[in-house]
């Protein structure tokens, strides 16, 4: 397995001020696909800075939250703020009306997303991967890209790896590429789905610790969709389960995992943890 070759250390990378109003908040949301109703009505606030997990069985939501949240899916109805704007819709003459694409597209240069199968452009190198959405979404000269996407790669240990293609790597440093790709964006809010799930199981460790190195070393808010729950107790401020389209049950990481109320959540974890 490679090992990341440096830690993410020091001053902590894009700190926020905090704040005491929800970095991003869902507000009655509900999503169907033609007949089936995924979201049933979620109701969820986000703080600044706060590391979430979201678990829970295929099919209860889960990835579909956040993809709301990274504007690739629309909400049936309800609402999603993000830093007290709305995301799917626009303030007119104190009314609400749905959002344009530019609004959309300024809306989501705070978010970043991490998805399962990296999405990386194979005819890229691993540095051009990363330094194309600063250089053309931000902006940035590609002397500044080009050293902020340096500093991350070597940050997730892939330094060495510059000038390497996609089919070179194998899928654990696929994976820390995306991750490195989307937080060289220095967005205020970072998802995550199931970020793993694609990877063999020698793999895994490898991309877990980087997020976890991440958790520790920025200020920016995580939403985490994970199966992974020793990762979710190690990493999570708070954790939420979805069974069936709603929270079901949320608290912090150990009364969730050591003191389970609802009977779905006890049967769910039974399924994950060993003990």
């Amino acid at each position: 397995m490679s090992i990341p070759e440096k830690k993410l250390e020091g001053t902590r990378l894009f700190p926020l001020k905090q704040k005491k109003n929800p970095i991003a908040a869902f507000e009655n949301v509900k999503k169907n696909y033609d007949d089936v109703q995924v979201l049933k009505g979620v109701d969820l606030n986000i703080s600044p800075g706060e590391k979430l997990a979201l678990i829970g069985p295929s099919g209860s939501g889960k990835t579909t939250m956040i993809r709301m949240l990274m504007t690739l899916e629309k909400p049936s109805s309800g609402h999603i703020k993000v830093e007290g704007k709305y995301l799917w819709h626009k303030e007119v003459s104190g009314g609400l009306i749905p959002a344009n694409e530019k609004h959309l597209r300024e809306m989501r240069q705070n978010i970043g997303m991490v998805f399962q199968h990296f999405n990386l452009f194979p005819h890229m190198t691993i540095l051009r991967n990363v330094t194309e959405a600063p250089i053309h979404v931000l902006g940035l000269s590609k002397e500044e890209a080009h050293q902020r996407a340096v500093d991350m790669l070597q940050k997730v240990g892939l330094g060495d790896k510059l000038d390497a293609y996609p089919a070179q790597l194998s899928g654990g440093q696929k994976q820390r590429v995306a991750i490195a790709r989307a937080v060289v964006m220095q967005p205020r809010i970072m998802l995550f789905d199931e970020v793993t799930s694609a990877l063999d199981p020698e793999l895994v460790d490898e991309v877990l610790q980087v997020i976890k190195d991440l958790a520790k070393e920025t200020d920016m808010a995580m939403i985490l969709v994970t199966h992974e729950m020793d990762f979710a107790r190690d990493v999570a401020d708070r954790v939420v389960f979805l069974h069936d389209g709603q929270i079901e049950e949320e608290g912090k990481p150990k009364d969730i995992f050591e003191n389970p109320k609802s009977p779905r959540l006890k049967s769910f974890l039974r399924r994950f943890l060993k003990s």
